[in-house]
């Protein structure tokens, strides 16, 4: 342990300190409480060994001082005095003292209230672990809500709580903020034509394209069945659109064989854009609906291709 001895005293700072390093434990020594105070925010100390009344701050001031720390850590208190009262010790423990010694200090005595010290301070480090793990349970817990198994993309559900932080940031900034859907073409006749086993690796190359290609202030998301969906939080239409073509180029670079899907003859996609103006009053459920009747026109044009909501779907062409 880790023990901190806070006494005017150099005699019993000195005898104090051999008991300490006798029982193999390491020792800091601080000659008044504001020293202590210091020692105390600089490093966590298991056990604190303090004289009731020195100068500076006195012992009970510093065991306030210590119980009020927010940081969830637990330092053993120790309350040396000559004040033999009852009254004096109560007052001690209710400061937030755990233990107290009569001074003179006996060396038997601060051995055996550090034999109990270390009992204490063990199972606080014990439940603090548990604690730790526990928040490391809850997080890997909450992430895999957030995750869609197949692809390890972003869910529905993180999609809708990542697009309320961007909609809350960019109404702050007066910043447009743009979405696009990509809907994997004909994907029931591929299925149909090569099983499911099959379609569930293109949905993870897919994923894999939109993840690695995506810039890092995006995010791609799994929709539903083989639809996806890419935030774009600092993008306006141009730079939406360009960003959306460059993934579906990347995907029909993949040459995955899909007969089923004339003329290409190989895995595409077909992508619909819409952005978020400033000082309109539209949700992100709004340009999510935007985005998604802009792929039904790009569908209906001919798919393999982006197009943008409010603009002719000839405006951007297949590559």
């Amino acid at each position: 342990m880790r023990v901190l001895v806070a006494d005017d005293e150099t005699t019993t700072r000195l005898v104090v300190k051999a008991v300490i390093q006798k029982l193999g434990h390491e020792c800091l020594v601080a000659a008044d409480g504001s020293l202590a105070w210091t020692l105390l925010q600089e490093t966590h100390v298991d056990v604190l060994i303090t004289d009731w009344m020195m100068p500076g701050i006195d012992g009970p001031e510093l065991c306030r001082r210590i119980r009020a720390e927010p940081d969830g850590s637990y330092t053993y208190i120790i309350m040396a005095t000559v004040l033999a009262e009852r009254n004096d010790v109560l007052a001690g423990m209710q400061a937030g003292a755990d233990d107290y010694l009569t001074k003179p200090l006996d060396p038997f005595d601060v051995q055996t209230r550090l034999v109990a010290a270390e009992r204490v301070s063990n199972l606080h480090r014990q439940l603090a672990d548990a604690r730790a793990e526990q928040d490391r349970l809850n997080r890997e817990l909450a992430d895999q809500a957030r995750t869609d198994p197949l692809t390890q993309l972003g869910n529905r559900l993180r999609l809708r709580e990542d697009l309320q932080r961007v909609h809350a940031h960019a109404l702050r900034h007066m910043q447009a903020y743009s979405i696009a859907i990509c809907d994997i073409d004909h994907f029931k006749v591929y299925n149909d034509t090569y099983g499911h086993p099959k379609g569930d690796a293109a949905l993870q190359q897919v994923a894999a394209v939109l993840s690695s290609d995506v810039r890092a202030s995006d995010a791609a998301y799994r929709f539903g069945g083989e639809e996806f969906v890419i935030v774009y939080p600092d993008d306006g239409l141009d730079g939406a659109i360009v960003a959306t073509e460059r993934l579906r180029t990347a995907i029909e670079a993949l040459h995955v064989t899909h007969q089923g899907n004339p003329p290409a003859g190989v895995l595409t996609i077909s992508a619909g854009v819409a952005t978020h103006i400033p000082n309109t009053g539209t949700s992100p459920e709004a340009v999510l609906e935007k985005a998604d009747q802009a792929l039904y026109a790009a569908k209906q044009h001919g798919r393999n291709q982006t197009a943008a909501a409010g603009r002719e779907v000839s405006t951007v062409a297949p590559s």
